[in-house]
C-alpha cells in the first residue's frame, strides 16, 4: 500500500464522518425547519389573501 492508497482511504472516511454529523444536525434541526416554514407560508398566504403591503 502506498502513500496516495492510505491518504485516500483516509479521505473517504473522514467524508463518511462529516456527513454522518451533517445528516445528524439536520434531523435534529428538521423540526424547527418545518414549523418556520409552515409558518412562512401562512405568512405569506395571508399577505396575498388580504392584498398585501401598501
Amino acid at each position: 500500500m502506498n502513500k496516495n492508497t492510505l491518504i485516500t482511504i483516509l479521505a473517504v472516511i473522514g467524508g463518511i464522518v462529516v456527513l454522518g454529523w451533517a445528516l445528524k444536525l439536520t434531523f435534529k434541526l428538521l423540526g424547527l425547519l418545518i414549523v418556520i416554514g409552515i409558518g412562512l407560508v401562512i405568512y405569506f398566504g395571508a399577505q396575498k389573501m388580504l392584498g398585501g403591503p401598501k
